[in-house]
């Protein structure tokens, strides 16, 4: 597919799946006249991406991550060093940390939502 295509079937625009090849996260063929070309696996692949991005990760941690990552056709392709399994548990605590900030949040939040509209909390 085109990445026309692959933009409109994943949401993301074509300029973020340029950087996204120009980072090795997503690979394309090109077409005797210069055209990208890409696998129907790319879909997954750039969806896969942006979870990581909404994750709080970098594009050089991506690449790092994603042949660790199981594919639609079968496992990882590498495993994961020592290393990079101890940084990413710690961008996990991360993550967790920030939900627990979150959690706080929408509970102050639903304090004052009840307090304005004259209800008691329990």
């Amino acid at each position: 597919m085109r990445i026309g295509e692959l933009a409109a079937r994943t949401g993301v625009s074509e300029r973020s799946l340029r950087y996204y090849e120009q980072q090795g996260l997503l690979v394309s063929d090109r077409t005797p006249g210069g055209h990208r070309e890409y696998p129907e696996r790319a879909v997954d692949r750039v969806i896969r991406v942006q979870e990581l991005y909404a994750a709080g990760l970098h594009s050089a941690k991506i690449a790092q991550i994603l042949p660790c990552m199981r594919d639609e056709d079968g496992g990882p392709s590498v495993r994961a060093t020592p290393a990079l399994v101890t940084e990413l548990v710690t961008e996990r605590d991360r993550i967790d940390r920030m939900i627990d900030d979150l959690v706080r949040s929408r509970e102050v939040l639903d304090e004052v939502i009840e307090t304005a509209s004259g209800r008691v909390a329990p």
